[in-house]
């Protein structure tokens, strides 16, 4: 299947998820399949696997590349915050497990021409469906210098925000991506690559969050997903930022009614203290997955 993406983590999220045989998954997040692909061995004939994900041309591929293979493999092209309305569509109270990736898929970055990459000369649109919200160009150019640095910093989490955004209002209209991040580059002061991180890194993280509305539909995801793992079911999150990170920590964190009320139960059991990391190995080969954290829990 040619155009799989390297699945982050997969050994961690199998030995989180435990797929068992018969099962039923969601993976809300398929992008390249590779997590699917291997849910769906684990559970066999009998089992199901429904995968979910905004980008009308992943769910396009995977029906041409692996659906005609997996008669088990349920598509749908949705944002996982919707997920319950899929699940009710399908008739399907609970789940075993769901999982989440929420990293771009290689095709994104290399081969979709959506500007996620700052390395290529493509229009800046950044949106994971095209025929959904406005394209970050949009904003790059309509949002008030303040406004924008508010954006890179609370989704970026750059220091240098102000002196970005004022470089940006100054060199706007900009449209393609390779544009913006010359921009960025030349404002932070930080030569590419004298670091490991881009400059441009964080301020195509806030346009791309921001377009999509990233961490209102993981927030949203994580307030359902309770209702729809069975009591032993299990919830694996792949976060990339510490602004993801941090939701899915509180999230499996919560209880049951007011916090400060004596018989307040806990929702989900985390199966590890702190978050797993990709091997030193596995950082080496898909140097994608270096920041990548997974955290696991068990539905109480």
């Amino acid at each position: 299947m040619e155009y799989f993406h390297t699945p982050v983590m997969l050994a961690e999220v199998l030995a989180a998820l435990d797929p068992e045989r018969g099962g039923r998954y969601v993976d809300g997040t398929i992008g390249g399949g590779g997590h699917a692909k291997a849910v769906l061995e684990r559970v066999g004939p009998q089992g199901r696997v429904l995968g979910l994900d905004r980008d009308p041309e992943s769910i396009g591929r995977l029906e041409k590349v692996m659906s005609p293979a997996a008669p088990n493999l349920i598509l749908r092209q949705a944002d996982f915050a919707q997920v319950d309305a899929v699940l009710d569509e399908l008739g399907w109270e609970v789940v075993d497990g769901m999982l989440l990736d929420l990293g771009l898929s290689s095709f994104q970055i290399d081969r979709s021409g959506r500007g996620f990459s700052f390395q290529k000369a493509e229009p800046l649109d950044m949106r994971m469906d095209p025929a959904d919200g406005e394209p970050a160009s949009t904003l790059v150019n309509r949002l008030p210098e303040k406004e924008l640095a508010d954006l890179i910093y609370r989704f970026g989490e750059d220091r240098a925000s102000r002196r970005i955004a004022r470089a940006i209002v100054r060199a706007r209209p900009l449209e393609r991506s390779d544009q913006l991040a010359e921009v960025i580059r030349r404002a932070s002061g930080r030569p590419a690559g004298r670091t490991r991180l881009h400059p441009a890194t964080r301020t195509f993280q806030a346009l791309r969050v921001a377009v999509n509305k990233e961490l209102d539909n993981l927030a949203e995801f994580l307030k359902r997903a309770p209702k729809l793992v069975k009591p032993g079911g299990r919830l694996v999150v792949i976060s990339f930022n510490s602004l993801e990170d941090r939701l899915v920590k509180i999230s499996m964190s919560r209880l049951k009614g007011r916090s400060d009320r004596d018989d307040a139960q806990p929702v989900w059991k985390a199966l590890y203290k702190k978050p797993l990391r990709p091997s030193p190995e596995e950082i080496a080969a898909n140097p994608r997955a270096r920041s990548a954290k997974l955290r696991a829990a068990e539905r109480v």
